[in-house]
């Protein structure tokens, strides 16, 4: 049944990115907001409009209750999460769903499967999908980590079955940093996700991040959408993507994402999601999770391949099949994305909230910005700092990287600190040029 109304649990420029994918659709479009938020792009883009409580999230945006109580007097057909707060809370998917209220996303099932790194890791080994040396599943005491250490070999890495974002994570050396290591990152992941349990991997040094975008219906399709390069981090937070992957030769990247593919199809997926892989130097693939919702990245493959991502999404939910099948997904040209953070690099990454007097975007053709921000508008030190996205797309990396150098030069944001001399900088340095990098390129550079 095609929906009528959606509700964005969401802000910032995912709400609006929903937004306007719902109005192309037809589709109404009602907005939920904090009181920080009450005069944002995303508030006035909407339809309809419901004020859920106070800035702090566990109040609003994460308030379960509130966010249901809005979408039943809004008598909407469905709730987009988009990403980060509740977007992977398989908890508040059953609860929509449970209200006669279609959740954005895939079912219960395939979040809770794929949610958890363990079983997650048990079915990717049941599909053929690559994953590193390690325990086939939690690892319950001391004796038994120290003995898999011993077997696959320092160093090691202890990993949160749930949860992500680098949290409950430690790499391991030796015995001692091990036993220090697994109390360290139960402890950290049972605070941040209220789960403890905790797994051993290989740790593989001087990867790369690479990525697969995925997308399923109910009718058991799973196409991807090739792949992105994450590689370029900082404190395991993205900073720089592009598509496609700049070291891999196309068969090498068709073999990886079908890989992901099937990964999805076995997982009964229905919804956008991402595989997410390291590469070591001889270009050995490991699984490192699945994301089950629409990435902060997803307009780089948006841009190489003409598949409109959140927009599929939402016609999938309402039992659509996928409008495409994999032979017809083609890759066109190269694209960048650079995340605009409202920080500061010169102050170890300060935030730098406040009120944007001069915002001055850049333009040109292959050139989009994802963004709520505009002069006037007043950063709120509640929510995470990205302020926006910068994408190009261009015939190949080299024309891609030097219409990105041209658009962050144009790009005027005052008095606020951004990232922007960092991305400039960043564009400018012959190992990424090169694509010598890998996830601690930035930190080497940085001497962090």
């Amino acid at each position: 049944m095609p929906f009528s109304r959606i509700l964005i649990a969401n802000r910032g420029e995912i709400a609006l990115r929903i937004i306007r994918a719902a109005h192309e659709l037809g589709m109404e479009a009602v907005a939920v907001f904090s009181t920080a938020d009450a005069d944002s792009k995303h508030v006035r883009a909407a339809d309809r409009a419901v004020c859920i409580g106070p800035p702090a999230p566990a109040q609003s945006y994460l308030n379960i209750p509130r966010l249901i109580a809005a979408a039943e007097v809004c008598n909407v057909d469905a709730i987009h999460p988009g990403y980060g707060f509740l977007a992977e809370n398989a908890h508040f998917a059953d609860v929509c769903r449970s209200s006669n209220i279609e959740f954005i996303g895939p079912s219960v099932e395939a979040m809770n499967t794929l949610g958890d790194k363990v079983a997650c890791k048990q079915l990717a080994i049941a599909s053929k999908v690559p994953t590193s040396p390690g325990s086939k599943g939690a690892v319950e005491d001391e004796g038994e980590a120290l003995k898999m250490a011993k077997e696959i070999g320092y160093p090691v890495m202890v990993k949160a079955s749930a949860g992500g974002g680098g949290r409950g994570m430690r790499v391991a050396h030796n015995d001692g940093a091990l036993r220090a290591g697994l109390k360290a990152a139960s402890q950290e992941a049972e605070a941040a996700f209220g789960d403890g349990t905790v797994y051993l991997e290989k740790f593989i040094d001087n990867a790369r991040h690479v990525e697969v975008q995925v997308i399923g219906d109910t009718q058991g399709s799973v196409c991807h959408l090739w792949e992105r390069d994450c590689t370029m981090q900082r404190r395991k937070q993205k900073l720089i993507e592009e598509a496609p992957c700049p070291v891999l030769t196309r068969s090498e990247a068709e073999k990886l994402c079908l890989s992901a593919a099937r990964l999805a199809k076995a997982a009964k997926y229905h919804a956008a999601g991402t595989v997410e892989f390291l590469m070591d130097a001889k270009k050995n693939f490991y699984l490192m999770e699945v994301n089950t919702r629409v990435q902060v990245e997803h307009p780089v493959t948006e841009m190489v391949t003409g598949v409109d991502i959140v927009k599929t999404t939402i016609q999938v939910a309402q039992g659509d099949p996928l409008p495409f099948r994999q032979k017809d997904v083609k890759l066109s040209g190269h694209a960048i994305e650079v995340r605009i953070n409202a920080e500061d690099p010169e102050r170890n990454f300060a935030p730098s909230a406040g009120l944007i007097q001069a915002f001055n975007p850049p333009g040109g053709l292959g050139v989009r910005l994802d963004t709520h921000a505009h002069a006037g508008y007043r950063i709120p030190p509640h929510y995470d700092s990205m302020i926006g996205k910068l994408i190009v797309h261009r015939p190949d990396r080299e024309q891609a990287i030097r219409a990105l150098v041209t658009a962050l030069r144009e790009f005027e944001i005052a008095p606020t600190k951004t990232t922007i001399p960092l991305h400039l900088r960043l564009m400018k340095n012959g190992n990424f040029r090169r694509s010598e990098v890998d996830i601690n390129f930035v930190e080497r550079l940085l001497g962090m």
